[in-house]
């Protein structure tokens, strides 16, 4: 959806009134400063995804409501991750799952690691699991994010 970033609450009245919407909007800048995209996150049967659709598209401030579920699109979610990593066999392991995920480290200390991992859900998920063993201090999740495909 794009939506004038002003308009934060016409977009909470649109979520009250919806009332299978979870909670989890991300709202990004764009191109053009006049607008925000924001990618809400939600189940439903068709039904209860077209009632949301038309709520949002009767907001005054919303310039075009996409339902990306039913097209070609890309999704990504995004993670922070801090782990053990004492040099030595640790960290080797913590590196070789950063490699097999296309993970990527962004900040290390002598005894853990921040790394960043993107993708769909269940690739993120999968990389967490596997990094528990080793020992978790603090994930930071970003939410999941959407945009339809090109068309070629």
């Amino acid at each position: 959806m794009l939506i004038n970033p002003e308009s934060s609450r016409e977009l909470s009245d649109c979520s009250a009134r919806a009332v299978s919407i979870s909670k989890r909007f991300r709202v990004g800048a764009t191109l053009d400063p006049q607008w925000a995209r924001v990618t809400i996150v939600t189940h439903g049967d068709d039904r209860t995804i077209e009632q949301i659709v038309k709520q949002c598209e009767r907001l005054a401030r919303v310039r075009e409501v996409q339902d990306v579920t039913t097209s070609p699109h890309i999704e990504r979610d995004m993670a922070l991750i801090t782990v053990n990593a004492e040099p030595g066999a640790q960290r080797q392991e913590v590196l070789s799952l950063v490699g097999v995920f296309r993970a990527k480290v962004v900040d290390i200390s002598h005894t853990q690691m921040i790394v960043e991992a993107s993708g769909n859900k269940e690739k993120v998920e999968a990389f967490i699991e596997l990094l528990r063993p080793i020992g978790i201090h603090e994930i930071t999740r970003g939410g999941r994010i959407a945009i339809g495909r090109l068309v070629v």
